[in-house]
């Protein structure tokens, strides 16, 4: 009876905020708000989103005819008509080259808030939101696949279209430059050696500049919480394909500077003495040389058979981009180097960002151990961090490792609970098997022994990441293929589903098909923890869940008349303190966020003039890799003096938060005391394991299930898959 009870008091999820009455069964939730936007945020938006677009096709038409004598002649004009002002030529050079970046940056940040859905609703002028059934099949450039197998992997419409812009660029700007070189040696009277030197020469000065140009878009992608990828809603991981694709491009042209102009010193015999030179006016050329060779370094470990090998080598040479960046500005001076100055100044905003959340420690609620080797840990988060499903998190545990950071999909809906989290986690490495061991409890420990075991687990997390909108509702039907732990992602998204038709919530999705592979039936333990009655008891009339698993490793079930074993070790944890995730990163406070990089950026701003006008100008500095250090502890020094200033405000609005909530849970709350752990029931019928078709000893037919229900051009089909 003991045992009853506890069961019976956890019937209800962790991880939920909806009313649920044990008696009867049933779950309630207040009705959404009206989807209205106000008419000025509505005009608003239009007016950002058409002044973005004006500014960011400007500024990429700068750098596409950048190569051309006509734009170079205004460029030229503009630095010098510009240079007596209070930033000098460098401040000139950056309001072209970066300042746009910069500028769309700010407007994202007000778009982005006047997008967020507590402002769709407003007791004044209010315009409903209707969206038009399309009379024609069509498709969209973000997600039409054209390119399905080749060396970028799956790639969509909008993917190829810049691809193919870079492309265009690098060869046109190939040929450009090469005209003009031929130009300029027409013009000498020269010997044939001294002819191939001087074009190595300029030939090489040509690909560094096109590699400068690349390098403004090599940052912008692996800023996690940029408010460039929030815009665009392009999470991430996603993004840091594109941060691959140029990083190989950048490193190409790079590689070839230093090549030809390797190649013109060996001609005239002074190949070493070049190399080692570092003149205090001009180009610095032993830093660009160990600029280039971390940068090789990073290059030749972030291939694929390397990277997938010997992970930890490319994960720890990829730390040589500090090095990389700082030579390079020594290199070249503070003039040309901020060329590529705001996308590597919008990292440095997102690393220290990532770095001061990484710093808190984040509080377990519970352990759950599956038979199949998967652990599950739920996190305390505070109520103002939002996520989606399809997130993800960065987990660092430090007990096992200081360096060490892990991704994992989360695999709890967002509205499952407002102050928790979970994630699924596969024990295959060493990290994760100790980890196990950590967590692992067995009934018999004491409670003494269980919180011991709690607090041995300084846990650190960087995150969520993912999409700023739910996408996945949007869909009348829905193909999720998954192996092995990749399903965790999924059943976020099918909590998510049964969670917004319980709630009356906006949702298109009406059939859900999933297909899962996995190696051995003990991994099906994954689908019996989930009860989706005790969620919306009547889901089954409104969404059609269809599961095909297929064991490959097993020609027949597993013993114990053909049943699974579901026996779940679970350990809860006394809520001893409020110990949650930071909202610094991710999808956190929108307008606190905007406000780091507005008044970060802000800071740097004066910082330049502050040093100008003090210090450069007053003293005549004229060394180009001096000013190139100047300008780099500018943009370090603003973020971690005018950013950290934010940082700490957040953190105290975070406090505030965290103190009003407790407050209000004052004679209300009940602390959760640690419990035996629950043991599912067998042959509960309401799980996911119930409505799973099992096939032993086969591989799903991907391609035939796909011809028979999916369309390509359909606008309410959608496909997902995660390994």
């Amino acid at each position: 009876m003991a045992m009853d009870g506890v069961l019976e008091q956890h019937q209800v999820p962790l991880l939920s905020n909806v009313c649920y009455d044990a008696s009867t069964k049933k779950t309630t939730a207040p009705p959404p708000p009206p989807p209205h936007l106000s008419l000025p945020l509505f005009f608003l938006k239009w007016a950002l989103k058409i002044l973005m677009w004006v500014i960011t096709i400007a500024w990429v038409a700068f750098v596409f005819f950048y190569p051309s004598e006509f734009v170079q002649r205004l460029y030229t004009q503009w630095i010098r008509h510009s240079s007596g002002t209070l930033f000098g030529r460098t401040g000139s050079a950056f309001l072209i080259t970066g300042g746009p970046v910069l500028i769309v940056v700010f407007l994202a940040i007000g778009y982005v808030i006047a997008s967020s859905p507590e402002n769709f609703h407003d007791n004044r002028f209010i315009l409903p939101i209707t969206r038009k059934k399309p009379k024609f099949k069509g498709f969209r450039l973000w997600t039409f696949p054209i390119l399905v197998d080749g060396p970028f992997g799956i790639v969509n419409a909008a993917e190829l279209i810049g691809i193919l812009l870079f492309a265009v660029y690098i060869i046109w700007a190939v040929s450009a430059y090469t005209l003009q070189n031929l130009n300029i040696l027409s013009k000498f009277t020269l010997l044939s050696w001294e002819k191939s030197s001087l074009m190595l020469a300029l030939m090489g000065s040509r690909f560094g500049t096109i590699g400068l140009f690349c390098l403004a878009f090599l940052f912008l992608p692996v800023a996690r919480g940029s408010f460039l990828l929030r815009l665009i809603d392009v999470p991430f991981e996603q993004a840091t394909r594109y941060h691959v694709w140029l990083g190989h491009l950048t490193m190409l042209m790079f590689t070839l500077h230093g090549v030809f102009f390797l190649w013109g010193w060996a001609m005239q015999g002074r190949l070493l003495r070049e190399m080692l030179r570092w003149p205090n006016i001009g180009i610095a050329i032993l830093p660009g040389v160990i600029s280039l060779f971390s940068g090789l370094l990073m290059w030749v470990t972030s291939l694929h058979p390397v990277r997938t090998n010997y992970f930890e080598l490319f994960f720890y040479t990829h730390q040589l981009y500090v090095i990389f960046v700082i030579f390079l500005a020594f290199h070249v001076g503070d003039f040309i180097f901020s060329i590529a100055s705001a996308g590597i100044f919008l990292f440095i905003l997102d690393r220290f960002l990532r770095f001061c959340q990484s710093r808190k420690t984040v509080k377990v609620v519970s352990a759950t151990c599956l038979p199949c080797g998967t652990l599950e840990l739920v996190f305390s988060k505070p109520a103002s961090l939002q996520y989606n499903a399809l997130s993800f998190i960065f987990l660092q545990v430090r007990e096992l490792s200081w360096l060490q950071w892990h991704a994992f999909s989360v695999s709890s809906s967002p509205l499952d609970g407002r102050h928790h989290i979970s994630v699924l986690i596969k024990v295959l490495g060493e990290w994760t098997r100790n980890l196990g061991a950590r967590v692992s409890l067995t009934p018999e420990d004491s409670l003494k022994e269980r919180l011991l075991h709690h607090y041995r687990i300084t846990a650190s997390v960087e995150g969520p990441y993912g999409h700023e909108s739910s996408y996945h509702l949007k869909y009348k039907n829905l193909i999720l293929v998954a192996g092995g732990i990749g399903i965790s992602p999924f059943l976020a998204i099918l909590r998510d589903i049964v969670h917004h038709l319980a709630q009356k919530a906006p949702c298109m999705t009406e059939k859900v098909s999933i297909v899962w592979a996995v190696k051995r039936s003990n991994e099906l333990s994954l689908l019996y923890s989930l009860d989706f009655e005790s969620i919306c008891p009547c889901y089954a009339d409104k969404l059609h869940l269809e599961i095909q698993t297929y064991v490959t490793r097993e020609s027949e079930p597993a013993l114990e008349d053909g049943k699974v074993c579901k026996r779940m070790n679970c350990s809860y944890f006394p809520d001893v303190d409020n110990s949650g995730i930071s909202g610094l990163v991710g999808t956190g406070n929108k307008v606190l966020s905007g406000l780091y990089v507005i008044f970060s950026t802000i800071g740097f701003i004066a910082l330049l003039s502050l040093v100008d006008l003090f210090y450069i100008k007053p003293c005549g500095i004229s060394t180009g890799w001096f000013s190139g250090l100047l300008f780099v502890t500018c943009m370090v020094g603003s973020v971690v003096t005018f950013g950290a200033i934010m940082v700490v405000l957040w953190h105290l609005w975070e406090r505030r938060d965290s103190s009003y909530e407790r407050c209000m849970k004052d004679g209300k709350h009940e602390e959760v005391q640690c419990i035996e752990p629950i043991m599912s029931t067998a042959g509960n019928p309401t799980t996911l394991g119930s409505l799973s078709s099992i096939q032993y000893g086969c591989r799903p037919n991907l391609r035939g299930r796909f011809l028979n229900e999916l369309s390509p051009l359909s606008t309410n089909n959608s496909f997902f898959w995660h390994s």
